[in-house]
């Protein structure tokens, strides 16, 4: 299996596909300016005091304020509150962490109005992004992952993963951590770390305390609350800490500034593979180019189809996501119902899988799956699900199928499930329901070239348009573009764009930015 990462970076968000043997199987979109992410550190004040939740709620300056409740306190809460106070104290110099001496654990069977006072500042990290009407979810017990490990102040433990069977390789990485790791922190060494050298290792802890000391030195020198004094790194690298391996062979952006950051991102963690990392130059949309257009539109909706007819369709509600599973037209196999059964069945395993990661959808999911009458073939469906599942990274659980032919299905759910909308709203009516003529459509576009070329100044620019419309354009020896070069000038370039409808245009200058042209008189 080979793995390719496409970046979409827009003026307003910045967009992330990961294709397997070309099939989309992870979306990510994110605003450029969004205010949360998993991961951010803020220095804030307890606004209010739930003794019945055991919680509170804390201003980190968002619409809805954040839910901590007492047990994402962390058991070494105490040691955090009174180094919080003394790097407080002052302003000019900052007091070391290896200084300050470790408190009683908090106990685990304690209260929050016991713990915690209104309008006390509190260093807190977002473990869970807004989701519906609930505000952000806060843990006090701080994390800031690297690559190869994860690092926690104020614990003096050295913990290596699981996943790491080798006795004696986790004998090695416990006893290189300890050596290295600094009074008052603690480790988590990753899997990824197996087999790596104590250079690469130290190199990544360094970054790691230098990220901690930026945050609490802007815990000392600010007195602004809330205030961010640690960002996750952007998402495009975010994602690819974990989401890469070696197995990758292409990573391409369309925009220099987050190429230079990926390149050295990857650069830093395996330097064999910085070359897989490629500026995208081309002049069809980078998403188009690599086929994920078509997926979004056919992989995001109510109804998704998969093999030979069949289709599911997934609905999401406050509470859960059902799925329902349907034949449609499928042809019936000879050898009975059943067997057809078992087939559509087994084709929604592997498709419902695919729709989990790239929709991240988390909570309860709840599969309607064809009633089967065979206890072995019941077995068989959901052998395979928890097969196709192993690829997904967020933790999740499975349950066999219920007597009435449910699958429950837990996932880990971090930010809110991914929705793209797929259908296209009218861009030329304007939701009036009256347009022009389409065969003027052409006239339009060429008095809005001849508005940017004559009036505005414009000499070189992209007109995206529909790929029908492109190739109209495009069409005999002398077309319709090489008319409008010859006299307008040879800046004008068409552009086919899948995300456009039949009758939208867009038009960017050199720098791919958008050139606002649309004007609500067009409708008209």
């Amino acid at each position: 299996m080979t793995s390719e990462l496409i970046i979409d970076v827009q003026a307003k968000a910045i967009s992330i596909a990961l294709l397997e043997d070309k099939n989309l199987v992870e979306y990510q979109n994110e605003p450029r300016q969004a205010s949360f992410s998993v991961g951010n550190v803020y220095a804030a004040k307890v606004k209010k005091l739930m003794p019945g939740l055991n919680a509170c709620f804390v201003d980190v300056g968002f619409e809805r304020d954040a839910f901590l409740h007492y047990l994402d306190l962390g058991t070494q809460f105490n040691s955090y509150a009174k180094y919080l106070k003394q790097v407080q104290s002052d302003r000019k110099r900052l007091y070391p962490i290896s200084k300050a001496s470790k408190q009683p654990n908090l106990p685990k069977d304690g209260s929050v109005q016991n713990t915690l006072s209104l309008g006390q500042e509190v260093l807190v990290q977002i473990v869970k992004e807004p989701i519906s009407t609930k505000g952000p979810r806060l843990t006090c017990e701080l994390s800031f992952a690297g690559r190869y490990l994860v690092l926690i102040p104020f614990d003096d433990k050295v913990s290596v993963s699981s996943k790491i069977k080798s006795g004696e390789e986790r004998a090695r990485l416990k006893q290189l951590m300890q050596s290295i790791t600094p009074k008052n922190f603690g480790v988590i060494v990753r899997t990824v770390a197996e087999g790596k050298r104590v250079a690469e290792l130290d190199a990544e802890l360094k970054v790691l305390l230098q990220r901690w000391n930026d945050a609490i030195t802007k815990v000392q020198k600010t007195s602004q609350r809330p205030q961010l004094v640690f960002e996750e790194t952007s998402r495009a690298v975010a994602m690819l800490r974990d989401l890469f391996d070696p197995t990758y062979e292409n990573i391409y952006v369309n925009d220099e500034v987050i190429f230079n950051q990926v390149k050295d991102y990857v650069s830093l963690i395996a330097p064999e593979k910085a070359d897989i990392v490629k500026l995208y130059k081309g002049n069809v949309p980078i998403f188009d180019n690599f086929g994920v257009t078509k997926q979004l539109k056919s992989g995001f909706g109510k109804t998704v189809n998969y093999k030979h007819g069949a289709y599911m369709i997934i609905e999401h509600t406050e509470a859960m996501h059902v799925v329902d599973v349907n034949s449609g037209n499928r042809t019936k196999k000879e050898n009975g119902q059943e067997q057809n059964a078992l087939e559509t069945n087994l084709g929604a395993a592997d498709e419902l899988a695919r729709q989990l990661r790239l929709r991240d959808m988390g909570g309860i999911i709840v599969v309607d799956f064809i009633d089967m009458n065979l206890a072995e073939d019941r077995q068989m469906l959901y052998e395979r699900m928890c097969e196709n599942m192993k690829k997904d990274r967020a933790r999740h659980n499975i349950l066999p199928l219920s007597k009435f032919g449910l699958m429950q299905i837990t996932r880990q759910r971090v930010r809110p499930a991914m929705d793209v909308n797929v259908e296209e709203e009218c861009p030329t009516c304007f939701g009036k329901g009256k347009i022009k003529s389409s065969i003027l459509f052409t006239d339009q576009l060429e008095n809005k070239i001849d508005y940017l070329v004559n009036k505005i100044g414009v000499r070189k620019f992209y007109l995206h348009v529909h790929p029908y419309v492109a190739a109209y354009i495009n069409q005999g020896m002398v077309s319709m573009k090489r008319r409008w070069q010859m006299k307008y000038g040879f800046g004008v370039h068409v552009i086919p764009s899948q995300k456009l409808a039949f009758l939208q245009y867009e038009f960017y200058d050199t720098q791919r930015q958008l050139i606002d042209m649309k004007e609500e008189i067009d409708a008209k």
